[in-house]
């Protein structure tokens, strides 16, 4: 059986969505498992290699964000497999379905680590959005609540990476020169 047939492959199941709403529900949420596979991985490889000043704080939010990818991965398996699909699950397929693209390996600094999985984050999170709308659109408002979680844990963990980014060159730009204004006489 090919990989796009084990996507969209069913098992009998009692569960009162119907079977053709299923199964496109069942290759989004497979679509999903590979993202966040790949972005778990991605996040970790930033935790292992981070370098710099604020090396133990990154590799500490990396290595807590990393967890919650992980607990992700597994409610998406199991929705699939709930819906009576088969859960795509493997680093091979992961690889092979993901929209993220590749890590960088040629960096160090935690702002490089910073800005490469921002720059993954904002996507994945943009996919969610998307399935959250999609899985609505099917009759599937538990799937699209389990979006909606995920969601909102991801949005949270992009707005503290780009925290790092914007407190970081053009911020302290403006920090500077805001600390040498001159005193205001009261």
């Amino acid at each position: 059986m090919t990989e796009s047939n084990l996507s969209s492959r069913l098992y009998p199941t009692r569960i009162d969505i119907p079977s053709e709403a299923r199964s496109k529900i069942v290759v989004l949420l497979n679509q999903t498992l590979a993202a966040t596979l790949d972005l778990k991985t991605q996040v970790k490889q930033a935790h292992w290699n981070v370098k710099g000043t604020d090396f133990y704080q990154l590799h500490e939010l990396f290595d807590e964000i990393a967890g919650e990818l992980e607990e992700f991965i597994d409610l998406v398996a199991e929705r699939v497999t709930a819906l009576g699909g088969y859960a795509m699950g493997t680093a091979r397929m992961a690889v092979a379905n993901s929209i993220l693209p590749e890590y960088p390996v040629d960096i160090l600094a935690g702002i490089e680590h910073v800005t490469a999985l921002a720059d993954r984050f904002a996507p994945y999170a943009k996919h969610l959005r998307e399935a959250i709308d999609k899985t609505n659109e099917l009759g599937d408002a538990d799937t699209a609540d389990l979006y909606t979680e995920v969601s909102r844990t991801i949005d949270k963990r992009l707005w503290f990476l780009e925290a790092h980014l914007q407190g970081s060159a053009t911020n302290g730009a403006v920090a500077t020169a805001k600390t040498q204004q001159p005193a205001v006489a009261r």
